[in-house]
């Protein structure tokens, strides 16, 4: 199985997320906000799930730092959050989002993307 980076500041949805990859066989780095999670980011991970309204670095900022890195240009990033209007996905998509998950989420919706994503 993979390992997989979770970045959120709840940690309630961390542990969640973590919790339902760890349940299907995934390592998880856990990280607390996009500056953590660059500073955990390592090429081991093969997914980013990342939270986009985080302070220090939000997921858009994160995922921009992720793509400026040539080792991590095709890392797969699916941003997991409450945003779902049209103009916020868009700027995900600009910004090199693999995908998109509305909170709340359920374990086999976020498997299923997950197992998509990794194929």
């Amino acid at each position: 199985m993979a390992t997989i980076l979770t970045v959120d500041d709840s940690k309630s949805i961390r542990q969640m997320v973590t919790f339902t990859l760890q349940q299907a066989g995934h390592d998880v780095i856990e990280a607390e906000d996009g500056q953590d999670a660059l500073n955990k980011l390592t090429g081991d991970v093969k997914l980013v799930l990342t939270d986009l309204n985080m302070p220090n670095l939000n997921g858009i900022e994160l995922i921009k730092a992720i793509r400026a890195n040539a080792a991590y240009k095709f890392l797969p990033v699916i941003m997991l959050t409450t945003e779902s209007q049209d103009d916020i996905k868009q700027q995900g998509r600009a910004a090199g989002a693999t995908g998109w998950i509305v909170k709340p989420f359920n374990p086999d919706q976020l498997l299923g993307v997950v197992g998509k994503v990794l194929k």
